[in-house]
């Protein structure tokens, strides 16, 4: 068969859910132009399987919450398309984040793609964080071999001299929609880092955690301009910055039992 005629590569689109259900639908819908949509549910309460399931997707729980690297890890076992794109339940595909993906497929040689974000939080775009560059999320299946730590979870490729290209198209991504969800992802990503940097054998303190979340506060919200997007700017910016004091905070006063603080 000639080029011309051969079949274009699969897509499968994965991502993992916990309790999404405000969410879910409005991410699974972006990723409909896939061949096949994976979730892996890590036990969740609420109607986010349910939802998943009626919109199409293939749904598996492991309710056995052992880190992102080994949710992620699962959905590569179940996963048999060419390509894999991994999406965060609080984000959307642009439509031209879309054919850029699907364009990528078509290449004659093989990729890693690297999205950016625009953030949007408290209803609004954060200024000048539209184009954040982020993770990788695209990747040619064979090569993908595993995914490595508890959070911001590292891809481990079999061939570190693969092309990569960076999408110019964001990814939307509702990261902090109100005050109760961003209350929620404190405790969840302050506990995640702490443990991370437990792991490294980095030192913790209230003098170490203030001094990274004035460093924080003030590279998002001035630096970045931040401030141009009034209220909503200005929370985005001050919880990120919360984050950053309660992780080194955690590491001196959360530090026996650390691992057991880990929370979904």
């Amino acid at each position: 068969m000639d080029n011309s005629t051969r079949a274009r590569p699969s897509l499968c689109i994965a991502i993992l859910t916990y309790n999404e259900e405000k969410r879910i639908e409005r991410s699974i819908k972006s990723a409909q132009f896939a061949d096949r949509i994976l979730v892996i549910d890590s036990g969740s309460t609420d109607r986010t399987c349910e939802l998943a399931t009626s919109l199409g997707a293939e749904v598996h729980i492991y309710p056995d919450w052992q880190g992102f690297a080994v949710q992620r890890n699962r959905q590569l076992a179940h996963c048999t398309e060419d390509f894999i794109f991994f999406l965060d339940a609080d984000e959307v595909i642009s439509h031209s984040l879309q054919q850029e993906i699907s364009d990528s497929l078509d290449l004659k040689f093989l990729i890693i793609g690297h999205t950016c974000w625009k953030e949007i939080s408290f209803g609004k775009p954060i200024f000048s964080l539209a184009k954040r560059k982020n993770r990788s999320r695209l990747f040619p299946r064979h090569l993908l071999l595993r995914f490595d730590g508890v959070v911001h979870e590292a891809a481990i490729v079999s061939d570190q001299n693969i092309k990569r290209k960076i999408f110019t198209s964001p990814l939307l991504h509702y990261s902090r929609e109100n005050i109760h969800d961003s209350l929620r992802k404190l405790t969840q990503y302050t506990m995640l880092g702490a443990a991370k940097r437990a792991k490294e054998g980095r030192k913790g303190g209230v003098i170490r955690g203030l001094a990274s979340a004035f460093v924080t506060f003030s590279r998002l919200y001035i630096f970045r301009a931040s401030f141009a997007s009034g209220g909503p700017g200005f929370l985005y910016a001050f919880f990120i910055a919360l984050e950053s004091f309660f992780r080194y905070a955690a590491l001196s006063y959360d530090s026996k039992d650390l691992n057991d603080k880990i929370k979904r």
